[in-house]
């Protein structure tokens, strides 16, 4: 394991599981390639998928089936997609939909049951982004949150760092611990945690 390097993503410190990552935009694509190519498939059957969220600050929330049948709702993620919006700019985008794989797999190995994430962040535009990140060191410039692929999030009653120890365990994107701020950053990027 290599410390000490920042996330690309994020800017934060992380911990690599095998070898090291670049940081070039070069050595993350590569990497970004090699991780989704190697992250485990979802079953195409099985049980539908339930997801439980609501908006930290808005209240806004979700509460239902977001895949079946082999296939995603495409009203669910509209109404998931406008629950993950940029506040600041009242912006909407397509959510990458293999986040809320890797959250509903995360409330999965927590057992959580019909609990709610709460979302700190979701989507942020460019210029969200960069705003936040001439505030501090901790956001990155080529954050994944630009991309749809990436949220903060807490599920209450839950320790973040219980959730974070499953949500690395699964190997399925990034994760991040916020202790002071008790959150966890998750993302369905390549597989890497800080």
């Amino acid at each position: 394991m290599r410390h000490g390097a920042q996330c690309p993503c994020c800017g934060a410190e992380q911990i690599l599981p095998r070898g090291g990552f670049t940081t070039s935009r070069r050595g993350f694509l590569a990497a970004a390639v090699g991780t989704l190519a190697a992250a485990p498939a979802f079953a195409q059957g099985g049980a539908p998928r339930v997801l439980h969220v609501r908006r930290f600050v808005t209240n806004d929330s979700f509460s239902g089936v977001y895949w079946r049948d082999g296939r995603y709702d495409r009203e669910a993620l509209r109404q998931l997609d406008y629950v993950f919006r940029d506040l600041s700019a009242a912006e909407t985008t397509p959510m990458d939909p293999r986040l809320f794989d890797v959250l509903w797999q995360v409330a999965q190995a927590v057992d959580s049951g019909e609990e709610y994430y709460e979302v700190i962040s979701g989507y942020r535009t460019p210029e969200t982004n960069a705003s936040n990140a001439q505030r501090s060191r901790r956001v990155s410039t080529v954050s994944l949150h630009m991309s749809g692929m990436a949220a903060d999030c807490r599920l209450p009653g839950r320790v973040s760092l219980e959730v974070a120890r499953r949500a690395a365990d699964l190997q399925l994107g990034g994760v991040g611990l916020y202790r002071r701020d008790g959150f966890v950053h998750l993302d369905c990027g390549p597989v890497r945690r800080w």
